[in-house]
C-alpha cells in the first residue's frame, strides 16, 4: 500500500470534506480516504500505481484544489508558506471587500435622512445607482471565490456552503441590479438590497479569516515537533569537523555535539558523557544522563557535557521523524463521532436549500403584502445562517489540538479512534515485567542446595544463561563477575519454562519448578524453601545439574513507585485493574497486593495472554478492555485488546504494535492518556451541540423573518470562530 497526504484547497464546511472524500474514494485502488477539514488536506492509501493528477483534475471539476506538488518538491514545500500565502490571499480579499462595504453601509444606512440628502443633493435612484457601482466590485472580485465554486458544483448538482453563499448573496444582487437597471418591471419603487451582499461577503470573509488563523494556533504542536531538528550538524571527517545541511547526513556519520546544542539525529555516543534533555520526545522534565554507548534521539537537546555520536536513523526514518509521522497520520484519521457528523453534512445543504425555497414562496405567496423583497431578505437569512461550518470544524479541531498536547507529554496516538476509545475503559490488564515493575531484574541471592557450592552454580548457570535473550538471563550473567564461564556443548529453550543443555559435559536445566518436575528432579524437600522465597514477591530461578537441584537464584524486580497510586487512581475512575504475568504465583500476589491490583493472573504463557485478553472481554457486551504492555513480548495480547498501549519501549519500536504509545516510561501516562481523551470528548461534544444548536435555533428565526441577513452572517461566521477558540482550550488543560 503506497500512502498520500496531500493540502486540498477550497474546502469552507463539512459537506465539502464528505465531496472530496467520494471524488477520490471512486478511484480504483484506493482506500481509506480521510479528509480533515481543520488541515485542509486529504490521506489515502492506494493498492497499485496510480495518477495521481487525474485525481487532482476529478477534484478540481468541483471548485476544490488537490496539491500534487509537494510531491515533486516535498523538501520545499513548507505547510507554513503554503498556509501563509492562502492566508495572504484571503486577507487581500478582505481588505478589498471592506474599503467598498464601509461606504456602501453607510450610504444605505443614512440616505434616508435629511442631513444626507442635504449633503449629496442625489435622487434615490441615483444613489442606487452609485451603490451598484460600489457594490459590483466586491461581488465579482471578493465573492468571485463563492461563485467560482458554485458554478463548479451545480454543474455536479452538488451543493456545499459556498453554494449557500453564492445563491444568497447573488439574488439579493440579481434582485437589486434588475431594480436599478429595469424599474419598469416592478410597479411600484422596489427596495435595493446592496448593502445586504456586500456586508454578508465582508463578514464571511473575516471569519474564515479569524477562523484561518485560529487553524494555525491548532497545529502548533507539530509545528514544534518539526523545529526541533536543527538546520545543520557538523561531522567529522578525516578528523576535521565540517559542518553541513541536516539533509545530508547519513548513518555512520560522526557527529560533534557541543553543551546547549540540539541533536540532529538518532544515535549511539562513541565518546564523550552528557545529561540531555529528552521532555519534548518523553514528556518528562529530568534529563538522561548519557555516557559512551548510550543512545540519543534527534530533536532533544544536550544541556552540558561534549560528545560524539554515530548517526544510526536519520529524516522520517528517526524517532522524531516517525512521532511527526505518527501524530499528522492520526490528526488525518476519524473518529467514530465524526463519521456521525460526516452522514449528517452530506444532506444538510440540500435540506437548507429548500428549507431556504420554502421560505421564500411561503413569505411571498402568504403575506399581506405579497412582498418579494421580504421574501428574499428572509430567503437569505436562511441559506445565509445554516452554512455548516462549525459542523465540519467540531470535530477535527479538537482531535487535533487534542492529539497535539498527548504528543508534547509523551502520549503518542496512532488514530482518532484511539482517543474516543480510552475514557470508556472498563477493564484494564497490565503486563508485570517493565510496566508495574522496572523491568531491570537484578540477582538479589543466591540459595544453594545438595552442598552445591555457590561459585559453581553460577558460573554452570549463567554459562547457560548467556545464550538466551530472556531479561532474566541478562540479570545473571551481569552478576557473574567471573569470567571464566563455558562455552554451552547444546543449548534449548523451552518458552515459558526455561532452558536446557550440556555444560562442561553436564547437563544443565535452568527454569522454573515446573520444568524441574518434567525433567523429573527432585524438588520434594526443597519446595518449602522455594515458597518461602517467593512469599517475598522475588522470581525464583532453579538450576539443575546432572539431574540433581543444585539451588536457587533470587531475583528482584522492584516495583515502579508510581505503580501503588496509579492503581488506585483507575480504581476511582471505576476500572478494574488486572495483572497478567508468566511468573509464579506467590510473586504475582506479593506484588498485585502492593500494588492494589483487583485481580491477578499468574503463571500465564505468552500464547496464553491472548485468552486472558478475550476472557475479560467476553464479560459483558459493553466491556473496553486495554492492555498495557512493553509492545514486543505482548503484541498478541496488544492486538487482541480493544485498546492497546506500550509503555517504555521506545517510539521506534512501540509505534508498530500499539494504539497508544507513552514514550516516558512511566505508568502515570495511563492515566494522563485517559484524562486526554475525556477532555478532548468532552470538547468535541461541546462543539457538536453548539454547531447543533445554532442551526437548530437560528435556521427557524430567519425563516419567521426575525433574523436580519447580515447579523446570520456575523453570527455564523463566528460560530466557526467559536468552535475553534474552544478547541484551543484544550491546549491548557492539565492531563495528571
Amino acid at each position: 500500500m503506497k500512502n498520500y497526504k496531500l493540502p486540498v484547497e477550497g474546502m469552507t464546511c463539512a459537506s465539502c470534506v464528505t465531496r472530496v472524500e467520494k471524488i477520490i474514494g471512486k478511484f480504483d485502488g484506493v482506500k481509506n480516504v480521510n479528509v480533515n477539514l481543520a488541515t485542509e488536506s486529504v490521506s489515502f492509501e492506494t493498492e497499485k500505481d496510480i495518477d495521481i493528477n487525474k485525481i487532482a483534475e476529478a477534484v478540481k471539476e468541483y471548485g476544490y484544489q488537490l496539491r500534487t506538488d509537494v510531491l515533486q518538491n516535498k523538501e520545499d514545500a513548507s505547510k507554513e508558506e503554503e498556509t501563509d500565502s492562502y492566508y495572504s490571499e484571503l486577507k487581500k480579499e478582505f481588505y478589498f471587500a471592506l474599503a467598498f462595504t464601509i461606504p456602501v453601509f453607510i450610504i444605505s444606512m443614512l440616505m434616508g435622512y435629511d442631513f444626507f440628502q442635504t449633503l449629496f443633493p442625489l435622487t434615490q435612484t441615483q444613489i442606487e445607482k452609485v451603490l451598484f457601482l460600489l457594490t459590483t466590485p466586491v461581488i465579482f472580485i471578493s465573492g468571485k471565490r463563492f461563485y467560482t465554486s458554485f458554478w463548479n458544483n451545480i454543474k455536479h448538482f452538488a451543493f456545499d456552503m459556498n453554494s449557500l453563499v453564492a445563491i444568497g448573496t447573488g439574488a439579493a444582487y440579481g434582485y437589486s441590479t434588475i431594480a436599478i437597471l429595469f424599474p419598469e418591471f416592478f410597479d411600484v419603487q422596489p427596495h435595493v438590497y446592496f448593502d445586504t451582499s456586500v456586508v454578508i461577503i465582508t463578514l464571511i470573509l473575516m471569519g474564515k479569516l479569524l477562523e484561518h488563523s485560529s487553524k494555525r494556533k491548532t497545529n502548533t504542536a507539530v509545528r514544534k515537533l518539526l523545529e526541533l531538528q536543527p538546520k545543520t550538524a557538523r561531522i567529522l571527517i578525516d578528523g576535521q569537523e565540517q559542518e553541513v545541511n541536516i539533509s545530508d547526513l547519513k548513518p555512520g556519520d560522526i557527529v560533534v555535539i557541543r553543551p546547549g546544542e540540539k541533536i540532529p539525529a538518532d544515535g549511539v555516543i562513541v565518546n564523550g558523557a552528557s545529561s540531555v534533555d529528552e521532555s519534548m520526545i518523553t514528556g518528562e522534565s529530568i534529563p538522561v544522563d548519557k555516557t559512551t554507548g548510550s543512545k540519543v534521539v534527534g530533536g532533544t537537546i544536550n544541556k552540558y557535557g561534549t560528545f560524539n555520536f554515530k548517526v544510526t536513523q536519520t529524516g522520517e526514518k528517526s524517532v522524531l521523524g516517525q512521532i511527526i509521522q505518527l501524530v499528522e497520520n492520526a490528526q488525518a484519521s476519524k473518529p467514530p463521532i465524526q463519521k456521525l457528523v460526516d452522514k449528517i453534512a452530506a444532506v444538510f445543504v440540500p435540506a437548507v436549500i429548500i428549507a431556504a425555497l420554502l421560505t421564500f414562496f411561503g413569505w411571498y405567496i402568504f403575506s399581506s403584502d405579497h412582498s418579494v423583497g421580504r421574501a428574499l431578505i428572509n430567503f437569505v437569512a436562511v441559506l445565509i445562517v445554516a452554512c455548516p461550518c462549525a459542523l465540519g470544524l467540531a470535530t477535527p479541531t479538537a482531535i487535533i489540538v487534542g492529539l497535539g498536547k498527548g504528543a508534547s507529554n509523551g502520549i503518542l496516538i496512532k488514530d482518532s479512534e484511539s482517543i474516543e476509545l480510552a475514557h470508556k475503559i472498563s477493564v484494564i490488564i497490565f503486563d508485570k515485567t517493565g510496566t508495574i515493575t522496572e523491568g531491570k531484574p537484578s540477582v538479589k541471592d543466591i540459595v544453594t542446595l545438595n552442598n552445591f557450592d555457590k561459585d559453581k552454580l553460577l558460573i554452570y548457570t549463567a554459562s547457560l544463561e548467556k545464550k538466551s535473550e530472556h531479561p532474566l538471563a541478562k540479570a545473571i550473567t551481569d552478576y557473574s563477575t567471573n569470567g571464566n564461564l563455558f562455552e554451552p556443548e547444546t543449548f534449548q529453550s523451552l518458552t515459558g519454562f526455561g532452558i536446557t543443555g550440556i555444560v562442561n559435559n553436564k547437563t544443565v536445566i535452568v527454569g522454573n519448578l515446573n520444568l524441574m518436575k518434567e525433567f523429573s528432579v527432585a524438588t520434594d524437600e526443597a519446595e518449602k524453601i522455594f515458597d518461602e522465597l517467593s512469599t517475598k514477591g522475588n522470581t525464583i530461578i532453579c538450576t539443575a545439574i546432572e539431574g540433581k537441584l543444585a539451588g536457587f537464584i533470587i531475583i528482584e524486580d522492584k516495583i515502579k513507585p508510581e505503580a501503588p497510586e496509579v492503581i488506585a487512581r483507575l480504581k476511582k475512575m471505576n476500572i478494574k485493574t488486572v495483572l497478567l504475568t508468566g511468573d509464579n504465583k506467590s510473586t504475582a500476589e506479593n506484588i498485585g497486593a502492593v500494588a492494589g491490583f483487583d485481580e491477578i493472573n499468574a503463571e500465564v504463557l505468552p500464547d496464553q495472554k491472548v485468552e486472558t485478553v478475550k476472557k475479560y472481554q467476553s464479560i459483558g457486551e459493553s466491556k473496553i478492555v486495554a492492555m498495557v504492555g512493553d509492545g514486543i513480548n505482548d503484541a498478541p495480547a496488544l492486538a487482541q485488546a480493544d485498546l492497546s498501549i506500550a509503555i517504555g519501549t521506545g517510539a521506534d519500536v512501540a509505534i508498530e504494535t500499539a494504539q497508544i504509545t507513552l514514550t516516558g516510561g512511566k505508568l502515570t501516562g495511563v492515566i494522563k492518556a485517559i484524562n486526554l481523551s475525556k477532555s478532548t470528548i468532552k470538547t468535541i461534544k461541546q462543539n457538536l451541540f453548539w454547531a447543533f444548536i445554532y442551526n437548530t435555533v437560528l435556521i427557524p428565526l430567519a425563516a419567521l423573518g426575525m433574523l436580519n441577513p447580515m447579523i446570520a452572517a456575523l453570527a455564523m461566521s463566528f460560530s466557526s470562530v467559536s468552535v475553534v477558540t474552544n478547541s484551543l482550550r484544550l491546549k491548557n488543560r492539565k492531563l495528571d
